[in-house]
């Protein structure tokens, strides 16, 4: 059985199904890949240290593993979760039954929170650290930056998430729509994209700006350990982890990581290891804290 206005199917073996989602967000990876491109070609904030010919296709190749990693493990996406839920009647939202009006907007902004959260918790624990920083040990910073995570912290993100929305009993449509969302704001915030002061400083009050999320992603650990929201700025402002520019402006700072600054590490082979290559080095927040 499903809940009122849901049309999703669910298998009967508890696996779910939901087709129109591949399509979905593989339309529009691609579109917002060409967009973001050609604007970083034609209006670009910061000069390339790499050429795209290199970064690119380890970048893209690492997007299309960690898509297919997602799906090979069930139940296969967060959505995929949420239409479980939905069947099952589980969660708040099941015990509540608010208005579905009211479900997607609090599934939509609990869902950016919880990312914050884990995005910071990624910066605080030295072991998650070491599977997050091949994100940040790219050496250039733009759009395909934006999908350049570790398999292992998709595959931990996607248990965080499924996590969260069964607590909530989050809609389906709710949870493709934050996901689509998350995607889609992350290639933007990650795009060499240079803004106009005046609407950079618009947007930032609702959400995260390229300029505001590339000081993310300084070499210096008190920058790269600031600005940990992907989607709404709130967070960073909220928790005290706002920064507002680089100290060496967005034109001098270093972008990347002081552990990997030879270009050999973007091959998509070295940046799967680099959680196993090295020390933990200064960045974490809880060693930065306890020196």
């Amino acid at each position: 059985m499903l809940r009122r206005g849901s049309a999703l199917p669910v298998q009967s073996d508890g696996r779910t199904v939901l087709p129109q989602e591949i399509a979905i967000r593989l339309g529009v990876f691609v579109a917002l890949l060409v967009l973001m491109g050609a604007a970083e070609a034609q209006w670009p904030r910061r000069e390339r240290s790499c050429s795209r010919g290199r970064r690119w296709p380890n970048n893209l190749g690492i997007a299309a593993l960690n898509s297919l990693t997602v799906r090979a493990i069930p139940p296969g996406s967060a959505t995929a979760v949420a239409m479980l839920v939905e069947a099952r009647h589980w969660g708040l939202f099941a015990a509540i039954n608010p208005a579905r009006w009211v479900e997607f907007v609090i599934t939509l902004v609990v869902l950016d929170g919880v990312i914050y959260g884990q995005h910071v918790l990624f910066h605080a624990v030295p072991v998650l650290w070491r599977v997050h920083r091949m994100h940040h040990a790219d050496l250039d910073f733009d759009v395909t930056t934006g999908v350049r995570f570790h398999p292992i912290e998709i595959c931990i993100s996607a248990v965080i998430k499924s996590v969260a929305v069964a607590i909530l009993g989050a809609p389906a449509v709710a949870v493709l729509s934050f996901e689509v969302l998350l995607n889609a704001t992350s290639m933007f915030n990650h795009a060499n994209l240079a803004l106009s002061s005046g609407t950079d400083r618009m947007l930032r009050w609702v959400t995260v700006t390229p300029d505001m999320h590339r000081v993310h992603h300084s070499i210096l650990v008190r920058e790269t350990n600031s600005n940990f929201g992907f989607n709404l700025s709130l967070w960073d402002r909220l928790f005290g982890t706002y920064c507002a520019q680089p100290s060496a402006g967005h034109r001098g700072m270093t972008i990347g990581l002081e552990q990997f600054r030879d270009p050999a590490d973007e091959r998509l082979d070295r940046m799967l290891l680099q959680p196993w290559r090295g020390g933990t080095g200064a960045y974490p927040i809880l060693r930065e804290n306890a020196r």
